[in-house]
């Protein structure tokens, strides 16, 4: 028979190898939900930064365009104007022999003023603002159409509201995006766009009969990584679809009611 003080040390020992075993498990448990919580912290802060640089860029960027907007405006406008007023002037002092191309000239630096004017408009920030994104569109796509670069077309469905501002802005340079990549490459004949406005979704589509791209060529190009990047800061959700002599379109949603709430938390 076992003795009663070895049947004690069994038992003290099976409860010490207990205590140890679940020490090590208690201690692995801990360890693990500390990695864990340090990988999360971590990952957080990369992406703080991330949001935080991506930020900065836009704000130098949206700083340039608008000091860009304003040496347009103030000095090559102003320039334009007084041309154009000289001519006016001219014009009436010429011999009709001379006074076609006087007419010629004068339409040419109105045209050039008005043009001046409208890209300044779309490139500050300020305007977009004020404007809202929609009103912003529509003074691009009229100037495509003057141009005679495409004909352009935009359609609103529901009722339009203003965005957050820098929601706003951060839409309109993704479609600025779109609509520059369009006129550089696509050698299209025309484009339609469409805001759909309902409470909580701003859905906008934007398709072209252009001659469209393999989508696994330029999946890294960086005209289309600017702006998912930029569409990232908003949450917004942008799908770009392409194939070769089929045009591209452009699909954005942006969830206001989601963005309402973080920025009412953000300012508490």
């Amino acid at each position: 028979m076992v003795k009663k003080e070895e049947i004690i040390l069994i038992v003290y020992f099976i409860l010490v190898i207990a205590v140890l075993a679940a020490f090590v498990i208690i201690f692995f448990v801990v360890y693990i939900r500390r990695k864990n919580a340090i990988l999360k912290e971590k990952y957080e802060a990369e992406q703080r930064f991330r949001e935080e640089l991506s930020s900065a860029k836009l704000e130098i960027q949206e700083e340039t365009l608008k000091n860009v907007s304003w040496e347009l405006h103030d000095n090559i406008g102003q320039l334009l104007a007084v041309a154009s007023m000289q001519l006016n002037v001219l014009r009436k002092k010429v011999t009709e022999v001379n006074k076609e191309g006087i007419v010629e000239a004068s339409k040419l630096v109105s045209d050039s003023l008005t043009e001046v004017r409208a890209l300044s408009r779309s490139l500050n920030n300020e305007v977009i603002d004020t404007k809202g994104v929609y009103a912003s569109v529509e003074n691009e796509l009229s100037r495509f159409n003057r141009l005679g670069i495409l004909k352009a077309s935009l359609e609103k469905k529901g009722e339009d509201y203003m965005l957050p501002k820098e929601d706003g802005i951060i839409i309109f340079r993704i479609l600025q995006e779109y609509f520059s990549n369009i006129v550089k490459h696509a050698r299209a004949d025309k484009m339609e766009v469409t805001f759909n406005y309902s409470p909580e979704l701003l859905h906008i589509e934007a398709r072209e009969d252009g001659v469209g791209y393999n989508m696994e060529t330029v999946e890294n190009n960086s005209g289309l990584l600017n702006m998912r990047s930029r569409a990232d800061l908003i949450n917004a959700k942008i799908e770009l679809n392409s194939s070769v002599g089929r045009g591209t379109s452009l699909s954005l949603r942006y969830l206001t009611k989601n963005r309402k709430n973080e920025q009412n938390d953000h300012h508490r």
